[in-house]
């Protein structure tokens, strides 16, 4: 993560022995690969390194709860329904697998991730972390079950959305930030998807669930690391230089998108999405703003502030009018169009991930796996992306590979491959492309019918709305026939409108690729983390040029992980 500096000492075994001098002219000292230099601890040593520092060696998960049904899977492994044997109550079980902790910076997040949420207060909107296990090959982590689904979710299926209820999430959400700040902590990936409810009844809880990128602070530190989701990051954090004020902008992104159904800053790309960020143009013409109250969008402006300096804080945020009156805010619904779109974006994602996760998928690990023995390995994946015509550079194949590997045994189940795909929503592929068209296209007309979107999207919603159904169509549909072709459909594919879950990893990757890139076009000027004065990168020495490429570009910052134990 940012600013921690952890590293992973090799056994003595492993060390290389002192090479013995020669009275002959002095041998250069062989470069040893990144590899070498950090290796796997969990795949070198004979007696694992252990994650947990509170570790108890005797206690094992199965001896105090039941592991039952995989409830999902994420970057470094699975999370299961588990059973506490005694009292019968569920919960959720996060086992990590240790073999997917490849580096310093992997090992120090999940510890970090653990101290965060030990030391968090209980506090009735966030997760709490209940127990941590470890043994040789996973760490465990024991959690409340939160199985009342996502929060647009949730606000889609009621018929009543009005701003009285957009204040009383946002108060949730500022108590939630305030709650994090006064205990050192910054959450860094605020978003709707981060938020789920406890249960499935009407005033269930909501709470805040991922730590997974949080840092520990101390007031007036500053931060460098470009994390967090495209539409909810705030421009400090492009500019490489933040602190805890990020939260307040993530949690004002919200806040507009509760009242309006639409990101305040949004394009195509994720670098169109920087610009928007940069240049806090915020809309408040369309609909249905004019209906909104001043004092919302009074709240609205202080949180997307572009000075962090100026923005204001959780505790600011609770005490503004609009929060405090929230039971007097107005209860007229915010109209039909808002909760349209919210449900216009759950569905267009799904209509997205149910092209990549059709039978295509199938089609293209059974092409892969050239041995036919359900693993796809590096070099098989590397060739079969080469053969769909892919562009991505080996360094990129072999990011994708080490996030989909969730057991680290080197090679791609199916089911890990299905989360390669995911990486690869936006992988200008024709052939990839044309299976997945193929796969709505049922009768083969050449054309996608709003029967046939209905029929393949409702397996999977288990409803059918027309209505949005209909928006979709209208939206994709750009020849406005009443039908999708292949031309709509990719372009439909290619654009950003989804909010995907990018992995830890990826992400970073990216994020500080788009930096660079937005360095380069001269949209973008850095701010120096320890004086905070802003660089332009033609005024840049030779050597403060190279030290920012080596920050900023993908290929040396994958470099930074595997060579040094942290970024």
């Amino acid at each position: 993560m940012g600013n921690c500096n952890a590293c992973i000492r090799p056994s003595e075994s492993e060390q290389a022995p002192t090479p013995t001098p020669t009275p002959k002219s002095p041998t250069p000292k062989p470069r040893r690969s990144p590899r070498e230099r950090h290796p796997n601890p969990y795949a070198e040593s004979p007696s694992p390194i252990r994650v947990l520092k509170d570790f108890l060696p005797k206690t094992r998960v199965s001896d105090k709860y039941i592991l039952g049904r995989e409830l999902g899977r994420g970057e470094f492994g699975v999370t299961y329904l588990c059973t506490d044997r005694e009292t019968r109550e569920d919960l959720a079980c996060k086992s990590i697998s240790k073999k997917k902790l490849r580096t310093a910076v992997d090992i120090e997040d999940v510890r970090r991730e653990v101290a965060i949420m030990s030391s968090l207060p209980e506090h009735p909107n966030i997760v709490k972390l209940r127990a941590t296990y470890e043994d040789n090959e996973t760490v465990h982590l024991v959690m409340e079950l939160c199985e009342g689904g996502e929060l647009f979710d949730r606000i889609v299926a009621r018929g009543h959305y009005s701003e009285r209820a957009a204040a009383g999430i946002a108060r949730t959400i500022a108590e939630v930030v305030r709650m994090c700040h006064q205990n050192g902590v910054i959450h860094r990936d605020l978003k709707p998807e981060n938020f789920l409810f406890a249960n499935k009844k009407e005033n269930s809880a909501l709470k805040a669930i991922d730590f997974g990128l949080s840092v520990f602070f101390k007031p007036g530190e500053r931060f460098s690391e470009i994390v967090g989701s495209p539409y909810y990051m705030a421009p400090e954090v492009l500019k490489r230089n933040y602190g805890p004020e990020v939260d307040v902008w993530s949690a004002g992104v919200i806040l507009y998108i509760l009242l309006c159904g639409v990101p305040p800053f949004w394009a195509e790309t994720e670098q169109g999405v920087a610009l928007a960020i940069l240049r806090g143009v915020i809309d408040f013409k369309r609909e249905p703003w004019p209906q909104v109250s001043e004092s919302a969008k009074s709240l609205v402006r202080q949180m997307l502030e572009p000075d962090p300096k100026k923005r204001l804080t959780a505790q600011q945020v609770l005490d503004h009018p609009w929060i405090q009156n929230a039971k007097k805010a107005p209860d007229v619904p915010l109209g039909d169009i808002v909760r349209a779109r919210l449900k216009q974006f759950s569905v267009m994602n799904r209509f997205k991930k149910k092209a990549l996760r059709a039978e295509v998928i199938r089609d293209m690990f059974m092409l892969m796996d050239t041995n036919n023995d359900g693993k796809v390995t590096y070099e098989e994946l590397k060739a079969g992306l080469r053969k769909v015509g892919s562009q991505l550079a080996e360094p990129e194949i072999k990011l994708l590979m080490d996030v989909a590997d969730v057991d680290g045994n080197g090679v791609l189940d199916y089911g890990e491959f299905v989360s390669v795909t995911i990486h690869l929503q936006r992988m200008e592929n024709d052939e990839h492309f044309h299976r997945a068209f193929m796969f709505f296209d049922k009768d083969g007309s050449g054309y996608i019918e709003i029967d046939e979107l209905q029929e393949a999207l409702a397996d999977e919603s288990g409803e059918t709305d027309v209505d949005v159904l209909n928006d979709i169509m209208r939206e994709v549909d750009a020849k406005q026939d009443g039908r999708i072709d292949y031309e709509e459909f990719v372009a439909m594919m290619k654009t950003g409108t989804d909010w995907r879950k990018a992995s830890r990893q990826y992400s970073r990757e990216r994020f500080k690729s788009l930096s660079l890139n937005l360095m380069k076009d001269g949209s973008l000027q850095l701010q120096d983390g320890f004086t905070g004065q802003t660089v332009i990168p033609n005024e840049l020495t030779s050597s403060n040029r190279l030290q920012n490429l080596a920050l900023l570009s993908r290929r040396s910052v994958t470099k930074e992980f595997q060579d040094s134990g942290f970024d």
